[in-house]
C-alpha cells in the first residue's frame, strides 16, 4: 500500500507531454500492476474485514475505479494530444482585427486576464478559437495552451476538465478548496513557461474561479475569458460588437448559399434582410439559412414581415433561445435583486427603438414600480444590465458621478435585445399583461383598441408612441391599475389623452417630444384629477398652459423639465406654485435656455429638498429669498454660465449638504457668510475660473468633507484653510473633453 501511494504520487507529478516515447509505457505498466495488486488485496479484505471498516473498503473501490478511468484516459490521449483546441468554423468574417488586437496583449511578457464579452451569438467563442490557432500564439505557448468550456459547470468539474487536458491523473475533487489547491500547484509547476488558459462561456457563478486564477497566476501566465458578462473587477472588458455592413452582407451571402456557392440570391431582398439583422452575426446566419434555396416569394414574404415590424425572434427559435439564455441566467441566480433586474430589462422596451433612454426617466419609473427609493439603486441595476451586455450605460463626460447627478447618463440597447424584451412582454397571460406598448402610425390604431368595449386593462405600465402624422384621434381606454405612463411623439402640438383623467393610480408621467422643435402641450389640466401622481418628466415641451389653468397636485413630489420652454410660465405673476405643488420635494430644470431668472415663488416650496438647475446658460440670478427653503439638502447649479453670484441668504440653508456650482464661469466670489451653512458636507467649484478667493467664514464649515475642484481652484484651498479643515478632502478633477457619447444619442 505504501509503495502504491508513492507510485501514484510520483505519476501525478509527471507531465505526459514532456515524456518521451520510451518512458510512457513504463509508467503505464507500473500503474496497471498496482491496479492488479490492489484488486487482489481488495478481494481478501472484502472477506475478512470486520463490519465497522466497510466504509473504507468502499472508498478504496472508488479509488481503484478512478485509477482505472485515468489509465484508460491516458491510453486514449496518447494518440490525440493532451490539449486539443476546438476548430473554429471554416468561414468567418469581421474577426481578423479583433484577433490581432487581442493577440498583441497575449504575446506580451506579462501576466494578464482578458475578458471578451458580448451578446450570445456574436462570435466570442469563434474569436477565442482563432486566437488559439494563430501561429505566433502556438509558438509562444507551445504545449501550455488549454481550452476549457465552462458554461454552467461547477468549479470542481471545470478544474477536473483542465486536469484531464493536461494529461494528469484526474482526482475526485470533493470540495472546492481541494480543487483550488490543485490549481495553485498546477500553475506553480509551469514555472516561468508561458501559459495560455482559455475559459469559454464563463457565467457569473464562476467568478470565484476567476478570483483564484487572478490570485495564483504567475508572470507570463495569460487567462482569456469569453463571457456574456463583463466582470469589471478584472479590468476593462473587450467588447465584441456587431458586424460592419460589408461583413454582414458577406456572412449573409455565405449562410444563404449552398456549399458550392451556386445559389441565387436576390440582391435587393438580401440587403433589406441584412438591415433588419442589425449586424448581429447569429441573426444573420440563422435567417440566411432559413431562406437558402427558397423561392423568391419566400424571400419577399420575409422582407414584408420584417418591414411591418415582425421580430426575427418570432420565427427563429434557435436565435430566440440563444438570447433568452441571458435572461434565464437572471432567474437561475438565487439573489433577491435578480427578478427586479429582469423586470428593469423588459421596461426598456417602453421607450422607442433607436433612442437613448435618460437614466433619470428610468429612476422615476423604478422608484415607484419596484420601491427603489434611492436613485443610486436604479443606477446599480443599469450597471448590472450593462455588465451582462443586456444594455449599455453611456455618459456625456465619460465619467461615473458619485454625488447623485445622473442627468448626463443614458441607456442604449441593441435592437435585437429590445425585440427580446418585447417578446417577453408577449409571454404574459392574456388579460394580465404587466406592460402595454402601442405604436401608432398616422391614425392607424391597433385593432384590439378600436374593437374593445371599454374593457379594463390590468397593465401597470403603458407606452404610446406616435409619429409626425398622428392626429390624436384616440379611442377611450380604461386603465385602473396603470402606475406609469410613457408618451412619445413627434408633432408640434400634442394633447394628453383624455383617458388619462381616469388613471386613478398613475404615479409617473413621462412625456417626450422626439421632434426637432419644441411642442405645445395641451390638456395639462387633466392631471389635476390624479390624486396619486408623484413624478412628472417633460422633454422638449413648451408649457405656457400651466399658468392658464388652476390645478392642484397634492401628491406630486418631483418635476423634471428637460429642454423645455418655461420662461413664460415662471414669469407669470398669477401662478401660485405652492398651491399647485404643495408637497414638491425635487425640482430639476435642465437645458431650459429661456430661463433668465428663477421666480421668487419657487422659494415658497417649503418642502423642497433638491433644487437642480443645470445647463441653463441664460440664468443670471437667483432670488434673494432662496434662504426660505430651509429644508433644502441639495442645490445644484452646474453649467449655469451666466450666473454671477449666489444670494447672501444661502447662509440660512443649514440643512444643505451639497452645493454644486461646477462650470459657473461668471461667479467671482462666494457669499461672505457661507460658513454659517452648518450642514454643508460637499462643494463642487470645478471650472469656476473667475473665482478669486474664498471668504474667511469657510473656516467655520466644520462638516465639510470634500471639495471638488480643478487645478486652478485647488490653489484657493491653501493656507489657512488647509491646516484648519483637516477633515476635508480636496479632490482635483481633470477635464476630459470626450465627445464619444454623441454617437450613442
Amino acid at each position: 500500500m505504501k509503495k502504491g501511494v508513492e507510485l501514484v504520487d510520483k505519476c501525478s507529478k509527471v507531465r505526459p507531454w514532456k515524456l518521451n516515447a520510451f518512458k510512457k509505457p513504463i509508467y503505464t505498466s507500473k500503474l496497471v500492476a498496482l491496479n492488479a495488486s490492489l484488486n487482489t488485496l481488495l478481494s481478501v479484505l472484502t472477506v475478512h474485514i470486520i463490519s465497522d471498516t466497510r466504509a473504507r473498503v468502499i472508498d478504496m473501490a472508488t479509488t481503484l475505479n478512478q485509477i482505472d478511468a485515468n489509465i484508460v484516459a491516458q491510453y486514449q490521449n496518447q494518440n490525440q494530444g493532451w490539449c486539443a483546441i476546438p476548430e473554429p468554423p471554416p468561414f468567418t468574417v469581421g474577426l481578423d482585427v479583433h484577433v490581432e488586437e487581442l493577440k498583441m496583449e497575449l504575446l506580451k511578457d506579462e501576466a494578464s486576464m482578458l475578458v471578451v464579452t458580448g451578446l450570445g451569438g456574436c462570435g466570442k467563442t469563434t474569436l477565442a478559437q482563432k486566437i488559439c490557432k494563430d501561429q505566433k500564439v502556438k509558438e509562444k505557448f507551445k504545449g501550455n495552451l488549454f481550452f476549457v468550456i465552462v458554461s454552467k459547470k461547477s468549479n470542481c468539474l471545470v478544474l477536473q476538465e483542465l486536469c484531464r487536458k493536461t494529461g494528469s491523473l484526474v482526482p475526485s475533487f470533493q470540495e472546492e478548496a481541494i480543487a483550488f489547491n490543485w490549481l495553485q500547484e498546477f500553475l506553480n509547476t509551469t514555472g516561468q513557461d508561458p501559459l495560455l488558459l482559455v475559459l469559454d462561456d464563463v457565467t457569473p457563478g464562476s467568478d470565484s474561479l476567476l478570483d483564484k486564477l487572478d490570485e495564483f497566476k504567475r508572470p507570463n501566465h495569460n487567462i482569456l475569458v469569453t463571457s456574456r458578462v463583463q466582470f469589471p473587477r478584472f479590468g476593462p472588458a473587450y467588447l465584441l460588437g456587431t458586424l460592419e455592413p460589408g461583413d454582414a452582407m458577406t456572412l449573409f451571402r455565405h449562410s444563404a448559399s449552398r456549399s458550392d456557392r451556386s445559389s441565387y440570391i436576390p440582391d435587393n431582398l438580401a440587403e433589406q434582410i441584412v438591415q433588419h439583422c442589425k449586424g448581429f452575426p447569429l441573426a444573420i446566419t440563422t435567417i440566411g439559412r432559413s431562406v437558402c434555396e427558397q423561392p423568391t416569394e419566400i424571400w419577399e414574404k420575409r422582407v414584408a414581415e420584417l418591414s411591418k415590424g415582425s421580430s426575427i425572434l418570432d420565427s427563429e427559435d434557435y436565435l430566440l433561445a440563444c438570447l433568452q439564455s441571458s435572461l434565464d441566467a437572471l432567474d437561475e441566480q438565487m439573489h433577491e435583486r435578480m427578478p427586479i433586474i429582469k423586470e428593469c430589462f423588459i421596461d426598456l422596451a417602453l421607450f422607442p427603438e433607436h433612442r437613448s433612454i435618460p437614466a433619470v426617466a428610468l429612476i422615476d419609473m423604478w422608484a415607484e414600480l419596484y420601491g427603489l427609493d434611492k436613485d443610486s439603486w436604479s443606477i446599480t441595476n443599469i450597471h448590472e444590465l450593462t455588465n451582462r451586455n443586456l444594455a449599455n450605460l453611456v455618459t456625456r463626460n465619460g465619467k461615473t458621478e458619485i454625488d447623485g447627478y445622473y442627468s448626463e447618463h443614458f441607456v442604449t440597447q441593441h435592437d435585437m435585445l429590445r425585440n427580446l424584451a418585447i417578446h417577453q412582454i408577449g409571454q404574459d397571460e392574456i388579460g394580465k399583461e404587466k406592460r402595454l406598448i402601442i405604436d401608432i402610425c398616422s391614425d392607424n390604431l391597433p385593432k384590439w383598441w378600436t374593437e374593445q368595449k371599454n374593457k379594463p386593462k390590468k397593465t401597470r405600465s403603458l407606452s404610446i408612441s406616435t409619429d409626425g402624422l398622428s392626429s390624436e384621434k384616440w379611442h377611450d381606454m380604461h386603465l385602473p391599475k396603470a402606475e406609469v405612463l410613457v408618451l412619445n411623439f413627434q408633432t408640434e402640438n400634442y394633447g394628453l389623452p383624455k383617458f388619462v383623467k381616469k388613471m386613478s393610480k398613475l404615479k409617473v408621467l413621462i412625456v417626450t417630444n422626439y421632434g426637432v422643435l419644441q411642442a405645445d402641450l395641451s390638456n395639462f389640466k387633466l392631471l389635476g384629477s390624479l390624486a396619486n401622481l408623484k413624478r412628472i418628466r417633460l422633454e422638449r415641451i413648451s408649457i405656457p398652459s400651466i399658468r392658464k389653468n388652476s390645478m392642484q397636485l397634492k401628491s406630486l413630489q418631483k418635476i423634471s423639465l428637460f429642454m423645455c420652454s418655461i420662461g413664460q410660465t415662471f414669469s407669470n405673476s398669477s401662478i401660485q406654485i405652492l398651491e399647485a405643488f404643495p408637497n414638491l420635494v425635487e425640482l430639476n430644470i435642465d437645458y431650459c435656455d429661456d430661463l433668465v431668472e428663477l421666480p421668487v415663488k419657487i422659494c415658497d416650496l417649503i418642502r423642497l429638498k433638491k433644487l437642480s438647475i443645470t445647463n441653463c446658460h441664460k440664468l443670471s440670478s437667483l432670488p434673494e429669498e432662496i434662504g426660505k427653503l430651509e429644508g433644502l439638502e441639495v442645490l445644484r447649479l452646474r453649467s449655469c454660465t451666466d450666473l454671477v453670484k449666489l444670494p447672501g441668504s444661502i447662509k440660512d440653508l443649514t440643512k444643505l449638504h451639497l452645493l454644486d456650482i461646477y462650470k459657473c464661469f461668471s461667479i467671482k466670489e462666494l457669499p461672505e457668510d457661507i460658513g454659517e451653512m452648518s450642514g454643508l458636507e460637499k462643494i463642487n467649484i470645478g471650472q469656476c475660473s473667475r473665482l478669486q478667493e474664498l471668504p474667511v467664514s469657510v473656516l467655520n464649515l466644520g462638516e465639510l468633507r470634500e471639495v471638488i475642484c480643478d487645478e486652478y481652484t485647488e490653489n484657493l484651498w491653501g493656507e489657512p484653510f488647509k491646516s484648519n479643515l483637516t477633515k476635508t478632502k480636496i479632490s482635483v478633477v481633470k477635464e476630459d473633453f470626450n465627445l464619444n457619447w454623441l454617437h450613442n444619442l
